[in-house]
């Protein structure tokens, strides 16, 4: 007996994309702001990387951020408005490094599930 199989729904496809995009978000805007950028440009750059994100999502992410010790930021002026420019802290470095380990264990680990890669022995860091 042959298997109906229902279509996809663009709206549940969508929002497992948005799921799987959202766990990248942190890292990929930890890794732009090693160098200074101000949310506008953070935003740009971020989206010519394909990691497109809205500003009411970016600003509050940042915002978090910096809360949490992984950014600090001032206010500056440029041309002639005031602009609030980030970057890592220390803490933002170290959590940096230790997030790109475990997504590349992570990338690799789904390679093997897809199919993709050989198996290669990785670990995710479990470390808090």
């Amino acid at each position: 007996m042959r298997r109906t199989v229902e279509p996809i729904s663009p709206e549940l496809l969508e929002n497992l994309r948005l799921e799987l995009r959202r766990g990248c978000l942190v890292l990929g805007a930890l890794a732009a702001l090693r160098t200074e950028e101000c949310g506008y440009t953070l935003r740009k750059s971020l989206a010519d990387r394909a990691l497109e994100i809205d500003e009411g999502t970016l600003y509050p992410l940042l915002r978090r951020l910096e809360s949490q010790g992984l950014l600090v930021s001032e206010w500056r002026e440029h041309e002639k408005r005031n602009k609030r420019y980030y970057r890592l802290s220390d803490q933002g470095r170290d959590i940096l490094e230790q997030l790109a380990a475990d997504w590349r264990a992570l990338d690799d680990s789904l390679a093997e599930i897809l199919g993709e890669r050989d198996a290669a022995p990785r670990s995710v860091s479990k470390r808090r």
